[in-house]
């Protein structure tokens, strides 16, 4: 079992603070609250935060996600479940969560604004932009999500 290697709300409190006023201002961003959770769950998946994927799988669960659409998140491509909007959304977490490999191509960007108007690229980018701060924090300092036993069948 991995052992975390520090409480980072507790040694750089202001940090977390202004990451956390950054989050709120996502409510306001025009792209709804269940988008904002697949994205999340996409780049936490790429990058194997399993912090940030159980928090963000018991919110959009929280928030009626379906169970389906979460196990097939990962095939999204392939899947008829997702609309063209989340499709688009998907895609550009995807090109910027692996931004050194792809380098945001234009065709990615085009398909967001058939999607999107600007307010709501923007939000989306700085979400994108956070959850993977967010994974880097979790996997760097091996923050452990918490363990919920089964319930007895």
């Amino acid at each position: 079992m991995m052992t975390p290697r520090m409480n980072i709300f507790q040694a750089a409190p202001d940090a977390m603070k202004a990451m956390l006023a950054v989050e709120a201002t996502f409510e306001n961003s025009g792209v709804e609250h269940s988008l904002m959770e697949l994205v999340k769950l996409r780049a936490s998946q790429i990058n194997g935060c399993a912090f940030c994927i159980y928090m963000h799988v018991k919110d959009a669960t929280k928030h009626g996600e379906s169970d389906m659409r979460i196990h097939l998140l990962d095939a999204w491509r392939e899947s008829p479940l997702f609309t063209d909007r989340e499709r688009a959304a998907l895609n550009w977490t995807e090109s910027l969560t692996h931004v050194a490999d792809t380098g945001a191509p234009d065709a990615d960007y085009e398909l967001l604004k058939a999607h999107f108007d600007d307010k709501e690229i923007a939000y989306l980018t700085v979400a994108i932009g956070a959850i993977n701060f967010w994974n880097t924090i979790q996997i760097g300092l091996r923050a452990v999500h918490p363990v919920e036993r089964a319930a007895a069948a």
